[in-house]
């Protein structure tokens, strides 16, 4: 790692304000995506070190929640600007372990940090009620008070970013944080442990886990001191998740799998669409949950959007994310890449054509060409699974309510996306669309101020934006009678 700040590179948990090997020294290798080289090691940590990070937070809950809001922002910010003033290393940290171009690596970083800017303000502004009582020697006032010691589980694909909007309004609010990062991108959340150790939080406050997916999760959703599980992944895991977290009935978010159509209306504005859906489906390589799966284009603009689409396409530089001139790295792992090459020659099979690419890039390893398929049929696998890849399949479509239904019809609800002027059309199509994300003329959503979250198998409550603070708090309703 060729890193001004070298402390940031960690290959050791935090737990309890402590950095600390596994209890048997078992370790996991962690490797470069881009070039297969090993890039360090970090603990195999299990069930009983998970068990230790919990009892830590549970030891600083008491004094961190009975800090004032204001004493909380302090450190929150703190950290913030320890993250703007370190962005160039953990950029370079990321593109290393994660693969995304150096220019997206920093722009989450910087989104990452606006998460903690934006709820170390609003952890200020977290209000209870006094409601009027028909009695009248009575009051009914409605406190909020932090939920207790959360588990945070973040994936590969956004390894800082799922941190810092996870665990901000938590911190924020008074709850001590385990963090499990993935393990093929775990030197992200380390460093940023790092600096959250720099920043101020006390002791226990924030530990970083790594090491056995499966062990560490039923450990942070059965144990009955962890109140809370935040977790951004597969559908498939988020469902196991969910099961073991009903043995002590904790508090959930889950942000699951996607499936996000992005339709272009005959009156969009084609040269847009062109852009958002190059923006939306091929950031970090299309290994995005909200990133466009499903291309539906309205026939009169097929061939015209078709063709200036392949176009932009074709202009999409990969290589080694350390690269200046990338702008599409690799695939995270060789089971990412099989699973492009798989719906690419199913849908080929199934009738669709290959536009561009459809194949495996001459870099070999994890890079995959970036991909246009047309006339894809509904007998594809790629119409029904979210793919993970830069693979863009285009539909055809002759009226809006065929394209809402066929929008509509899987299992799936994070983000969907649409291109179109009338403004009636807009506000139809959007209360239509069944996703909790709904972008209009835009391929990129996301701000720290906006609720985040689906709906049907992709998900339960929402991060960022004031509603992302409700799933670390509990009411209280205290009765006041004798007045």
């Amino acid at each position: 790692m060729e890193l001004k700040n070298k402390s940031l590179f960690k290959q050791e948990c935090f737990i309890g304000g402590k950095w600390v090997k596994s209890l048997n020294n078992d370790t996991i290798q962690v490797d470069n995506p881009a070039t297969l080289k090993s890039i360090g090691n970090v603990p195999k940590c299990g069930k009983a070190e998970t068990k230790n990070a919990i009892e830590a937070a549970n030891d600083a809950f008491l004094n961190w929640k009975n800090k004032t809001a204001k004493e909380r922002s302090i450190i929150l910010k703190q950290w913030q600007d320890l993250i703007i003033k370190n962005v160039d290393d953990l950029a370079h940290i990321m593109t290393v372990e994660q693969g995304k171009p150096l220019a997206e690596s920093k722009g989450e970083i910087l989104m990452g940090a606006s998460y903690i800017e934006f709820y170390a303000e609003e952890v200020k502004r977290v209000y209870g009620d006094i409601i009027p009582d028909p009695l009248p020697d009575r009051r009914i006032v409605v406190i909020k008070q932090p939920v207790g010691v959360v588990g945070a589980i973040t994936p590969w694909n956004f390894p800082s970013t799922m941190i810092t909007r996870k665990c901000a309004p938590a911190l924020g609010v008074g709850c001590p944080v385990v963090i499990k990062p993935a393990s093929q991108t775990p030197f992200s959340a380390l460093a940023l442990a790092v600096l959250a150790e720099e920043a101020g939080f006390p002791p226990g406050v924030f530990n970083v886990l790594t090491g056995s997916a499966s062990e560490i999760g039923k450990e942070l959703t059965e144990n009955p001191i962890v109140k809370k599980i935040s977790f951004t992944g597969s559908t498939e895991v988020g469902k196991i998740l969910l099961k073991q977290s009903a043995s002590t009935v904790k508090k959930v978010s889950m942000e699951l799998g996607g499936h996000a159509p992005f339709i272009v209306f005959e009156d969009a504005d084609i040269d847009e669409a062109v852009s958002g859906a190059i923006m939306s489906k091929f950031r970090n390589s299309g290994q995005t949950c909200i990133c466009a799966n499903r291309l539906f284009v309205h026939e009169k603009v097929y061939e015209e959007f078709l063709e200036k689409f392949v176009k932009k396409v074709a202009e999409i530089k990969v290589g080694n994310g350390l690269e200046e001139s990338t702008n599409s790295g690799p695939l995270i792992d060789q089971y990412s890449l099989e699973k492009v090459k798989d719906h690419v020659q199913d849908a080929v099979k199934t009738g669709a054509k290959i536009a561009i690419g459809g194949d495996i890039h001459k870099l070999g390893g994890n890079f995959y060409q970036p991909t246009v398929l047309s006339n894809v049929t509904n007998k594809a696998k790629i119409t029904y699974e979210e793919t993970f890849g830069p693979v863009a399949p285009i539909y055809k479509f002759s009226s809006d309510t065929e394209v809402i239904n066929l929008a509509n019809d899987t299992p799936y609800g994070l983000a969907s996306y649409f291109y179109a002027r009338d403004i009636g059309k807009i506000w139809k199509v959007a209360e239509a669309l069944e996703y909790g994300i709904v972008s209009v003329n835009t391929g990129l959503p996301t701000k720290a101020e906006i609720p985040f979250g689906g709906v049907k198998e992709s998900g339960l409550g929402r991060e960022g934006s004031r509603y992302g603070l409700d799933d670390y708090l509990e009411i209280k309703y205290i009765s006041m009678a004798g007045i």
